[in-house]
């Protein structure tokens, strides 16, 4: 992404035309130029990296009330309840909000960032494939503020706002250990590419560590790993209560998935999922979970988004625990 943009007067000394043939060249009243034309200014655009601003056109003076969204994974219910918080929010201050999926693609996002950057958009909130640092900090010159959803990225001074993972891990296993569990099996996918789940797996080592808890990790989520990892967990006789515990919501579904091929009863095997889900209250006996508060969470983003004079941070939310029967201990012989 170029650190500048190219003018519009730039383009038209390039192309040798006037300032009004190239308007109307990125206009509605292109055909009005010669074909040659029209070629001598593509070309001169091309070779500037020119890129014409989409919204500018009537809001002389004036900003385009816009603002975007990138996020990882639309599909993901972190994605939907993200979007829907920080859509409204940006409603409320007279915003409206641009939504890009990546679809975990970094070619998409860069694509992505491109089109935005093009809109004139007056903020960018993130939730990042990869590290895009040099991308952010282009837009950070050109004007564009940035706020991180969730997922850190090195070497950027920018606003991170999203969960207190470290806190959501201790509430867990806190709840967990009350329970009466005393092997907890940790189920997450590749922690290694998003910096919210290696927080939260290293907060899983040191903190099952320190409440003298059995811990396994699998980070694998398809079903020639997960069953045989949670088939073991009542396999060994005579064995302390063990749960499993779900990094986000979809590990928290595949574990759903996988209890009810397995037939493992929620409660005798402990099951609890970071996020909280529209079918968890639906599922066996409810599955317990730890709620993000993506209202304040949106509130946030937008408040640090439109306060320039804000020092960038890293504002780390509470969850907030949803107890139901899937953490419930059950032993084997509780309905004999």
């Amino acid at each position: 992404m170029p650190d500048n943009r190219a003018t519009l007067i730039e383009v038209a000394r390039e192309a040798k035309t006037s300032k009004t043939s190239v308007s109307r060249f990125f206009g509605p009243e292109r055909e009005k130029l010669s074909s040659a034309l029209q070629a001598r200014i593509e070309s001169a655009a091309s070779r500037l990296g020119y890129r014409p601003n989409l919204m500018a056109r009537g809001l002389k003076g004036g900003g385009t009330r816009l603002l975007g969204m990138l996020v990882a994974d639309i599909r993901n219910p972190f994605s939907v309840a993200a979007v829907h918080a920080v859509e409204q929010a940006a409603r409320a201050r007279g915003y409206a909000l641009i939504v890009c999926n990546t679809d975990n693609d970094p070619a998409q996002q860069q694509r992505h960032l491109t089109l935005l950057a093009s809109y004139s958009v007056e903020g960018l909130v993130i939730n990042a494939v990869g590290a895009p640092a040099n991308e952010l900090r282009a837009l950070e010159r050109i004007g564009v503020p940035v706020v991180l959803l969730d997922r850190e990225i090195p070497d950027l001074a920018s606003d991170v706002v999203g969960l207190d993972n470290a806190l959501a891990i201790d509430t867990a296993l806190d709840h967990l250990s009350e329970r009466g569990y005393r092997r907890i099996l940790y189920l997450t996918n590749d922690p290694a590419s998003v910096s919210a789940r290696r927080q939260r797996m290293e907060r899983i080592t040191t903190g099952c560590a320190r409440r003298g808890l059995d811990a396994r990790v699998q980070t694998r989520l398809d079903a020639e790993s997960l069953y045989p990892a949670l088939g073991a967990l009542v396999e060994p006789p005579n064995c302390a209560p063990a749960a499993v515990l779900c990094a986000n919501a979809t590990a928290t579904l595949a574990a759903a998935k996988a209890f009810q091929a397995l037939n493992l009863e929620m409660g005798r095997v402990g099951l609890m999922g970071i996020d909280e889900l529209d079918w968890c209250a639906l599922v066996g006996p409810g599955v317990t979970t730890l709620a993000q508060p993506f209202e304040a969470i949106g509130e946030a983003a937008l408040a640090r988004l439109l306060d320039p004079a804000a020092e960038p941070g890293r504002l780390r939310h509470a969850p907030r625990l949803i107890a139901r029967g899937s953490t419930v201990y059950r032993d084997a012989t509780s309905h004999t």
